[in-house]
């Protein structure tokens, strides 16, 4: 098969589809790979790795979709590449559809074959392609919301361990999947107190065996999130519904009962934000303020560090771009049930039903 590897062009997006091992990998099983000039820039990844490897370099992005039978990305193709993409082309990446009408509708019209990252489901229920990210995110969102809490960037002021005689500041963690467990690892690792709610016991039994007595556990219900806000210093949202629209946990009215200077890190963003006054920013303009609020909401927070997390993404997508490259992705999602699960629009098909639902749609194909 022929792959092809494009330079992610979103805002500050610095990550790579594949590292050079990847590459390696699928020239060793005879595939041709593709990759544009400069792609790999970003993650320490240059043109003669990847040409030591085995690639072929390509001056364009147009160049590398014309050529390519499948394109392997990490961001969602955005506005200036939908022309790009062709009729029948498999496209392998994270979408996200469920946050982006626009988006789903593009990619509907191009008639491509689209598989997400994101939905790619385990037998067990773990989706293994979205891990390693929210494993970024989830650290992340600990390192920003502590910059952000400083006074200089109209943060509280406070310092998240705290000093000896001064109390460590709190740290509130909606949702206890792999983002929520990370962000309370590291906020507790700072030394901070971290407050974790979700509606899973199974996963609040396992939060409370594995974390240090500091993090604390707590059933997510309205009455407790409306409760925990008035004291905590940085949220984190951290919920995910799998290919769906996350839920609206914290509403427009709940930020009057905020202090002045809460820092809310909304890591949920990509799939509409867990809190209802979050839009999507950048790496290059970060935060907003609502009601003396920070909001940091960045669409792709890995971006930040994208040596670690291309690394880390290629380690588990790798797999699947064999077995799609060596099979064909019928085939392949054929004899993988968990690939079979990351197919979301088939030739112009939606065969995704959290992505009708999201939109309120019975079916859509053209």
């Amino acid at each position: 098969m022929i792959i092809g590897v494009p330079k992610e062009i979103k805002n500050n997006e610095s990550r790579v589809g594949m590292t050079p091992a990847g590459v390696f990998e699928l020239v060793k099983n005879d595939h041709t790979v593709y990759i544009q000039s400069g792609a790999g820039e970003g993650s320490g990844f240059f043109d003669e790795d990847y040409k030591q490897a085995g690639a072929m370099i390509l001056d364009t992005i147009g160049q590398v979709y014309a050529m390519a039978e499948m394109i392997v990305k990490v961001k969602e193709p955005i506005e200036e590449e939908y022309d790009y993409i062709q009729k029948g082309q498999l496209v392998f990446t994270y979408f996200h559809f469920a946050s982006s009408e626009s988006l789903t509708m593009a990619m509907i019209d191009s008639k491509a074959v689209c598989i997400a990252y994101e939905t790619v489901e385990d037998e067990d229920g773990t989706l293994p392609l979205l891990t390693p990210m929210s494993e970024v995110a989830g650290r992340m969102a600990i390192q920003q919301g502590a910059k952000y809490l400083e006074k200089p960037v109209k943060g509280r002021g406070v310092l998240l361990g705290g000093v000896p005689g001064v109390a460590p500041g709190r740290v509130l963690v909606l949702g206890a999947g792999v983002v929520g467990t990370q962000a309370a690892k590291m906020a507790a690792g700072l030394g901070a107190h971290v407050t974790i709610l979700d509606v899973n016991m199974k996963r609040l039994r396992y939060i409370n065996d594995v974390m240090p007595s500091h993090v604390v556990t707590e059933f997510s219900n309205e009455f407790n999130i409306r409760k925990h806000i008035e004291t905590h210093d940085l949220i984190i949202g951290g919920v995910l519904l799998k290919g769906s629209k996350a839920p609206k946990l914290i509403t427009r009215d709940m930020l009057r009962d905020m202090r002045k200077g809460t820092v809310i890190v909304d890591v949920a963003v990509d799939q509409g934000g867990c809190v209802e006054t979050t839009r999507p920013t950048t790496h290059e303009d970060p935060i907003y303020i609502i009601n003396d609020v920070v909001h940091y909401s960045v669409a792709n927070m890995p971006g930040a560090v994208p040596h670690t997390s291309t690394m880390a993404l290629t380690n588990v997508t790798l797999p699947y771009v064999l077995k799609l490259a060596n099979l064909g992705w019928e085939m392949a999602c054929e004899v993988d049930a968990s690939l079979q699960k990351g197919l979301n629009i088939v030739h112009g098909e939606v065969v995704y039903k959290e992505i009708l639902e999201a939109f309120n749609w019975d079916e859509l194909t053209v």
